[in-house]
């Protein structure tokens, strides 16, 4: 019976002590668990297969959330949503929608132009809003072209009414890396003289994300001008590439699901007010690059100087 008690008296603090650290993990284990699943509601004109394949991958992403699609017929007036939802607009008619009332949701605009933006918004950006662009970073396209073309110095850009403001941005851009930014302003697509005025005047052209200016009705004029003169282009997007200028950075579905993924983890108030991605690929023209003599480059490792790059900055 003595052995008895000592032996309880022994193990009792021992017992204690084994007893409040599993407490205490498990009270790090159950803090680290999500308390509430987030709505998290996306929000498109049409409903159709990629909207849902979009949805799902972004739900596969956040398990213990709740993420859906609606279209907007189905939705009521910003203001009657519940404020601790998440919306995630994904077209321009459901960023009219979303605007027609101040009050709502904390709202993440996906895949916006710095042009839309404008047409939409003005220079007033609503408050709980979150613009993530769609259009090529103007830096990112510069230190593209540095990498590609390192001998070039001027840099020629057609602008227009609607794209005039982002000229500004795209020297300051330019002079830390040596660029002249040369430009020609051209309100007429059926007039090329600006453009061959351009193409005289500098060494490459950098293409801004403007529809009016980088269309199916445009894309022949300036893409053979280019070639005929040796002049390659920059952008303005993936889809130029694939017509025929030489390489532009962008972001698939891939990088913006990754973006996503990674707002969402924060609370809305500390979302960016604007931002460019920063998952992002590079394109390029193979066949363009060797007519115009241009060694052979790797996407990959494109993408990732220029990624490593910004990192430094």
């Amino acid at each position: 019976m003595r052995y008895k008690t000592r032996y309880s008296s022994w193990m009792t603090p021992i017992f204690g002590r084994l007893l409040a650290m599993l407490c205490l993990m498990f009270a790090g284990l159950l803090s680290s668990l999500p308390t509430d699943a987030a709505d998290i509601l996306l929000v498109g004109a049409e409903d159709g297969p990629g909207v849902r394949s979009f949805a799902k991958a972004l739900g596969d992403l956040r398990p213990a959330d709740s993420v859906r699609f609606q279209s907007l017929l189905s939705l009521p007036t910003p203001d009657k949503l519940p404020a601790s939802s998440r919306l995630i607009l994904l077209d321009l008619p459901s960023l009219d929608w979303r605007l027609q009332d101040n009050q709502g949701p904390a709202t993440l605009v996906l895949r916006i132009s710095r042009l839309q933006a404008r047409q939409y918004m003005g220079a007033a950006q609503p408050q709980h809003f979150s613009l993530l662009w769609s259009d090529p970073q103007l830096d990112r396209q510069l230190r593209l072209t540095r990498l590609l073309l390192p001998q070039v110095r001027r840099i020629g850009v057609l602008y227009d009414s609607r794209s005039e403001f982002l000229l500004k941005e795209l020297r300051q851009a330019a002079r830390p890396l040596g660029f002249e930014i040369v430009t020609e302003r051209w309100d007429n697509t059926n007039d090329s003289r600006p453009l061959q005025n351009l193409l005289k005047n500098s060494d490459v052209l950098l293409g801004l994300d403007d529809p009016d200016l980088y269309n199916p009705k445009t894309a022949k004029n300036l893409l053979l001008s280019s070639y005929l003169q040796q002049r390659a282009l920059i952008g303005p997007n993936a889809g130029f590439v694939k017509a025929g200028s030489l390489a532009s950075t962008y972001s698939d579905q891939s990088d913006w699901l990754a973006i996503l993924n990674e707002l969402l983890d924060q609370p809305p108030d500390t979302w960016p007010r604007a931002r460019y991605p920063h998952h992002f690929k590079v394109l390029s023209n193979a066949q363009v690059a060797r007519s115009l003599g241009i060694e052979q480059t790797n996407e990959a490792s494109l993408a990732t100087e220029l990624t490593e790059g910004e990192r430094r900055q």
